[in-house]
């Protein structure tokens, strides 16, 4: 169905007041927005603005939303470069794509990764599916090359041990389902630990933990780290 000129004109002011959002976030902080001021850079009165966007909460919604799915484009774009035969190539392309947006996007990463804004919650129902594009691309990757026979399972059930718990394998269950991989659980537990420690690596360089000159070449540590877990993978 063809869109009205009304639903487009409205889709481009929904378009300006998310990028001026994200303007607003990377110098004001998510705490400090405030559609008011969106509404005087946009150039309307404040009362128009709430006819797109009802509440401070909905453009931070929006904003995580639309930097989910930034994120995901660029990880997803990359790792399609890579073959699905060569699935350490592909969490390396996965790692440097999640680093690049980061720092050049800091403040849309804070919002996502970082410290949770007072007073807000996300709705689970409209952030979750964009949020989780890339940890579900992460372990397709890992299926992938379970299913060529290319993982040393016996590598991971030695390091994994008897530790899991029943709840824990439950949980596991659970993300075999939502992400629809067919791998044993020690194969699971290996891939949610690469999935977190690798933003981990990212946030703390984004956020400064490694203090002023990141160890002194931060682009040859990150490729220590992602070498380093794909190892953790038993990656080939």
């Amino acid at each position: 169905m063809a869109t009205t000129p009304r639903a487009r004109a409205r889709a481009q002011t929904m378009d300006e007041i998310v990028r001026i959002g994200r303007r607003h976030l990377a110098t004001d902080g998510a705490a400090g927005l405030s559609l008011r001021a969106i509404a005087r850079d946009l150039g309307v009165v404040s009362s128009a603005v709430y006819r797109y966007v009802q509440s401070r909460d909905e453009l931070l919604t929006l904003l995580i939303v639309e930097g989910y799915d930034e994120l995901s484009r660029r990880v997803e774009d990359a790792v399609a470069e890579v073959p699905t035969a060569d699935p350490r190539g592909r969490l390396g392309a996965l790692g440097r794509a999640v680093r690049t947006w980061a720092r050049a996007e800091p403040a849309t990463y804070a919002l996502l990764f970082g410290s949770p804004v007072p007073g807000y919650r996300a709705p689970e129902e409209r952030t979750v599916a964009a949020g989780t594009r890339v940890p579900r691309l992460l372990m397709s990757i890992v299926s992938d090359a379970y299913a060529a026979g290319r993982i040393d399972i016996a590598a991971h059930h030695r390091a994994t041990g008897a530790s899991a718990t029943p709840a824990l394998v439950s949980g596991f269950e659970e993300v075999r389902e939502a992400f629809g991989i067919d791998l044993p659980d020690d194969v699971v537990a290996t891939g949610v630990l690469v999935w977190s420690a690798l933003f981990g690596c990212v946030s703390f360089e984004v956020f400064g933990q490694y203090g002023a000159d990141a160890m002194g070449d931060p682009d040859a540590l990150f490729e220590l780290q992602v070498t380093r877990l794909a190892d953790l993978l038993c990656l080939p």
